[in-house]
């Protein structure tokens, strides 16, 4: 993302860096921030207070009717405004109507489905996405894989830092191994160019790694397994790296895909992951199996993929089906 224009939002935008929070969460944040501002009237925040951040919280539940989630995270990005930005942590408690919509269901398409959207995807962006379905990751799973997190031997995939900064260890497909051979090919064709580069300054590692390891950006097991065709800059250092590819650029094709098909769902990279769930449990797999899998904390969430299976609420069979009634077909 663009550095804002606003010195003040520009201030918090190097603040984030600073605090190496992700890109994506410095995105959510400021767009939340800049929302709160032009909600008040274009007040500057440092004249509000909790009564004004309860007021916004509000509105987003009962006018904009967002879901907990997306309340929640509001409200993070608040948060964080007055207490580091500011220096004006809030009280203990915020007075706000908490948002009462429900979770949506998982929006899931059928095997055939998934088979014909994969198969509509460019060549170059089809391991992710069968990466996405065949191990249920979440789509920065998948971008931020690194060559040495795939277990060719145990066909499994290391997930490290996960939602929540969880590590966990998923299934692969053997059918992947091919693929994920050729992939790696391509990532060393990238690698033996790059270390020609004098300027290069290896792959981006996480601090407390890069001190642990301090020869490890230049070592290939820890390069991006699906690398960025081209060096950039690390936002956060001005060093010439080569990051992982984009997710927008997979978000973007997975949509695409999904149209030209007409499936008539809302089809996003995260559908893949929830039919990964489903057609685990649509087979028999146990729940908390599913559950560690997807890496859930709590098998609650993991258990919303019971409600769309094919077989209705819970598998109760429904007494119309022991009516003999002349029915269409």
């Amino acid at each position: 993302m663009r550095k804002p224009s606003s010195p003040f939002l520009a201030s918090i935008y190097e603040q984030m860096l600073v605090l190496r929070y992700a890109m994506s969460t410095i995105e959510a944040y400021l767009y939340w921030i800049r929302f709160y501002i032009r909600y008040h009237g274009l007040v500057h925040p440092a004249e509000l207070a909790e009564a004004e951040v309860g007021q916004f919280l509000t509105f987003l539940a009962d006018e904009r009717h967002v879901s907990a989630k997306t309340q929640a995270q509001a409200l993070n990005a608040l948060v964080f405004l007055y207490k580091r930005v500011l220096d004006r942590p809030f009280a203990l408690q915020l007075a706000f109507r908490p948002s009462q919509r429900a979770p949506k269901l998982p929006s899931v398409l059928t095997p055939r489905e998934v088979a014909a959207l994969l198969a509509a995807l460019p060549v170059h962006l089809q391991l992710p996405a069968q990466l996405l379905y065949g191990s249920g990751l979440r789509l920065m799973e998948a971008m931020r894989l690194r060559v040495q997190d795939v277990d060719v031997q145990y066909l499994s995939l290391m997930i490290w830092n996960g939602k929540g900064g969880k590590h966990r260890r998923v299934t692969l497909a053997s059918e992947l191994l091919p693929a994920l051979q050729q992939q790696v090919a391509q990532v060393r064709h990238y690698y033996q160019a790059d270390l020609q580069n004098p300027e290069y300054a290896g792959v981006w590692l996480p601090d407390a790694l890069a001190r642990k390891y301090p020869a490890a950006p230049h070592e290939f097991g820890w390069h991006y397994l699906f690398a960025a065709s081209h060096l950039s800059r690390d936002p956060y250092s001005g060093k010439l790296r080569r990051h992982h590819l984009d997710a927008s650029v997979l978000q973007k094709a997975v949509r695409q895909a999904a149209r030209q098909l007409q499936l008539g769902k809302v089809v996003s990279c995260h559908t893949l992951r929830h039919s990964f769930a489903t057609h685990l449990l649509a087979r028999g797999a146990d729940i908390r199996t599913v559950q560690e899998q997807l890496g859930h904390s709590d098998v609650r969430t993991t258990q919303i993929y019971t409600h769309v299976l094919q077989q209705g609420a819970n598998g109760v069979r429904s007494p119309l089906s022991d009516l003999r009634l002349d029915l269409p077909e």
